[in-house]
């Protein structure tokens, strides 16, 4: 007789979710610090976003990857721990160099590098959850995993003002010289993530592939047929290529900005990829992970492709929040676009203090959301969220006291909570426990392509319509949220 996968305690979850305390360190010392960084070293604000494509382009390639070969892998240390180890090590070594770097084009390779070590471990931690817990656990297992990425948030936004503020580190340097608060925010940040993400290794254990089979028998009532299905990779592919041609010829002949080069290149590059796949199913070489990632790309569950379009309007709202929360706040608020200047690195400092408190009110979000949805369900509290988020991101250009700037907070840090945990919520419920990875980095391409949208035009919609003043992408990003809260009425769970 099949038995049901048992419910873990408050503390089992606990553990398990630890681990993300330490990623979301490095991620919130990413995303906060890496543009101040790169216009240290001498970047201008329109540079920034295709600065910045490194970050999702190797997520886009990490995480499904990732997801794959966990789904594969059973060894003494399990199934997605040994991932964590690996990418504990990587980031951490990546942390202590970044805030080093000499020069702009090896802060943009390290930012590839530091991106790549934490997608190798987040991506596995975010399968996890759904390999341990039952059905009616996984919203609040990923709301634990929200609480941690909240509370590791806070503090790792912090830590530059910290340093300067407590430590009496100096939050200035000479042109082109990072400054030693950022410095030493990295160090303290890589001794965090591997500690965490170790707690986790060492206090979770994990089913065996065959327990894994026989509770997804017993929960969902099926077992998922090993038969590929024969697709018409050529259909897509023949699409998109014309897309990036079109797109590619506009651009040279009407003498257009550079970087959409960049979106025609990865149109045609996935046109191609896909006829590699569709070569493939024809010869019958399917027994490799590029052709079933390809194959689980195109037939993904209804639900999935229905909350891929929210998570591309939640993800592109956040990816203009984090690269241009700096300039914005620097220039609207402070007046100053000197990287040099004391006004710029205290409006500096303070978007750090603003992204702790997000990430704060994101960990007291964590608590409630589990509240929220059983009394309205997924689909509603998430739309809530986001809506509070879109609310938020507009009031910027109203507030023009920055010590005010606390405030739209309340609303982003509801919305990152939501996005963290109640899209996974959605899929895990919906795919198969055997391609649980997998899916979880397929899933990572709908974060993973408005992200490499807004790199590569959200410079130039700014330029071109907004004279260039980044408090606008703010605005936009605000839109972003709320067109989808809209989606989410499309998703069927």
């Amino acid at each position: 007789m099949q038995k049901q996968k048992p419910q873990l305690s408050f503390w089992q979850i606990w553990n398990m979710c630890f681990g993300f305390l330490g990623i979301q360190f490095g991620f919130a010392l990413q995303n906060g610090n890496v543009s101040r960084i790169f216009q240290t070293l001498g970047a201008q604000v329109d540079d920034i976003p295709i600065l910045w494509v490194a970050a999702p382009l190797t997520g886009l390639i990490v995480q499904p990857i990732i997801g794959y070969c966990s789904d594969k892998t059973w060894g003494r240390l399990g199934r997605r721990r040994p991932f964590f180890l690996l990418g504990a090590v990587l980031t951490t070594l990546s942390l202590f160099v970044m805030p080093n770097s000499p020069t702009l084009w090896i802060a943009a390779g390290m930012l590839w590098i530091m991106d790549a070590s934490i997608n190798v471990t987040m991506e596995p931690f975010r399968a996890l959850v759904g390999d341990n817990l039952p059905l009616k656990q996984r919203a609040s297992g990923y709301a634990m995993q929200s609480f941690f990425i909240g509370v590791g948030a806070v503090v790792a936004s912090l830590m530059p003002w910290i340093m300067t503020n407590w430590f009496g580190l100096s939050n200035t340097a000479p042109e082109g010289i990072i400054p030693q608060s950022v410095q030493y925010a990295f160090y303290f940040g890589g001794a965090i993530l591997f500690f965490a993400v170790f707690w986790t290794i060492f206090k979770t254990k994990e089913y065996t592939p065959e327990e894994l089979a026989s509770f997804e028998a017993a929960e969902q009532g099926f077992e998922e047929s090993a038969a590929l299905r024969t697709l018409n990779f050529s259909k897509v592919a023949l699409a998109l290529g014309a897309a990036g041609g079109l797109v590619l010829l506009t651009v040279a002949s009407l003498h257009l900005e550079k970087e959409l080069y960049l979106l025609a290149i990865l149109l045609l590059g996935f046109s191609a990829v896909l006829l590699i796949a569709g070569y493939m199913q024809n010869k019958q070489n399917v027994e490799n992970g590029f052709f079933h990632v390809m194959h689980d790309l195109i037939s993904m569950p209804q639900t999935m492709r229905q909350l891929a379009w929210v998570q591309f309007f939640s993800w592109f709202a956040l990816f203009a929040m984090w690269i241009y929360t700096t300039a914005a706040v620097t220039s609207f608020h402070y007046q100053s676009t000197d990287a040099t200047s004391k006004a710029f690195n205290d409006g500096a400092d303070w978007v750090g203090v603003l992204f702790a408190a997000y990430n704060g009110f994101a960990a007291l979000a964590a608590m409630c959301i589990p509240f929220l949805t059983r009394r309205f369900g997924l689909k509603v509290s998430h739309a809530f969220n986001l809506v509070l988020g879109g609310v938020a991101l507009v009031s910027f250009k109203f507030i023009s006291d920055p010590t005010l700037l606390w405030v739209p907070m309340i609303g982003v840090g509801f919305a990152w909570a939501s996005i963290l945990s109640l899209p996974y919520a959605m899929l895990s419920n919906a795919v198969s426990a055997k391609k649980m990875g997998v899916y979880m980095g397929i899933f990572n391409f709908f974060i993973v392509i408005p992200q490499l949208m807004a790199a590569s035009v959200l410079g130039l919609i700014l330029k071109h319509a907004f004279g260039n003043e980044p408090i606008y992408a703010l605005i936009i990003g605000g839109v972003a949220f709320l067109l989808g809260a809209i989606a989410v009425s499309r998703v069927k769970v």
